[in-house]
């Protein structure tokens, strides 16, 4: 606890930044209904495309709908699939990693080859291929309705899940074959216990690391899907639907319509990136060493 202590009150100015910016964020998405000052979906005309001013802080769009307020919604939107993208992508790939290191043999083969040829397709490309092929509209199963914006987080999730399964499995089987763990089977440890309380609590780090760095490209990915019309729908906001929206705006001289949301979605990506960044420093043995050294 104390070297972790320490490693914290010594990280460096910009791990501070991407904390404070993810924070904003955050809370901003969080609080969205109290510190929004109008409806983001209202529709005024008699205020459209406003430029920045006391009233509309950040201007209006085409609608007449505040900008400021459809940016802080709209955050809710990319943080949700960034944040709920790298949860199922995490759960799926770690359990894959944890099996095809602990397997071994064959089971590892298959289950790392899969990995391999999922992971061989840029995500991007995975992600509008398949939801152009299953649409915009709810999917049924059975009786259960998924919207737009839950297929797509799963989807963004599923392809995160290869990143997650190779650093899993290449740590994991490293410690398969420590001698401590053998020890442990010896002892009359189940393969369970042996799998959650020896193999997974040490690779939790990288994990956490890159968990921290596939936030941003989510976020990414969101608002690439949105702006091309396949992500979030209208008119709820989303930082790619309002890019999009916003494309002629580049040649009529509305330059508050592409700014802002830009301005947002880069803002958070440096956030997520500069707090990977500082986390993967705190967990790098070699960035310990030199803390306590120094």
């Amino acid at each position: 606890m104390n070297r972790l202590i320490q490693l914290v009150r010594t990280a460096d100015w910009t791990g501070w930044l991407g904390a404070a910016i993810v924070l904003v964020m955050l809370g901003a998405a969080i609080a969205a209904p109290l510190i929004a000052p109008y409806d983001p979906v209202a529709i005024n005309i008699e205020h459209r495309l406003t430029a920045p001013d006391a009233t509309y802080w950040l201007g209006t769009d085409q609608a007449g709908r505040d900008v400021l307020s459809r940016v802080i919604y709209g955050a809710r939107a990319s943080l949700a699939v960034g944040i709920g993208a790298v949860i199922i992508g995490a759960l799926i790939g770690v359990s894959a990693g944890l099996f095809a290191a602990y397997k071994g043999g064959l089971g590892d083969q298959i289950t790392m080859r899969i990995v391999d040829a999922i992971a061989s397709i840029p995500l991007l490309v995975w992600a509008i291929a398949i939801v152009g092929v299953l649409g915009v509209g709810p999917v049924a199963i059975g009786s259960l309705q998924l919207p737009n914006e839950v297929k797509i987080v799963t989807l963004i999730g599923c392809l995160f899940s290869p990143v997650f399964a190779r650093v899993t499995y290449a740590v994991a089987q490293r410690i398969v074959s420590a001698d401590y763990v053998k020890a442990r089977y010896l002892q009359g440890a189940s393969h369970w216990q042996i799998v959650t309380g020896d193999v997974l609590p040490n690779c939790l780090s990288p994990i956490i690391v890159q968990a921290t760095l596939l936030v941003a490209i989510g976020i990414v990915i969101e608002a690439s899907i949105s702006f091309v019309g396949l992500g979030v729908q209208p008119p709820q906001p989303s930082w790619g639907t309002m890019l999009s929206d916003a494309r002629n705006a580049i040649y009529s001289g509305e330059w508050w319509l592409p700014v802002f949301p830009g301005l947002a979605i880069s803002v958070t990506v440096i956030g997520f990136n500069l707090l990977g960044d500082a986390v993967r420093d705190l967990f790098d043995p070699r960035h310990e060493a030199r803390t306590l050294v120094a």
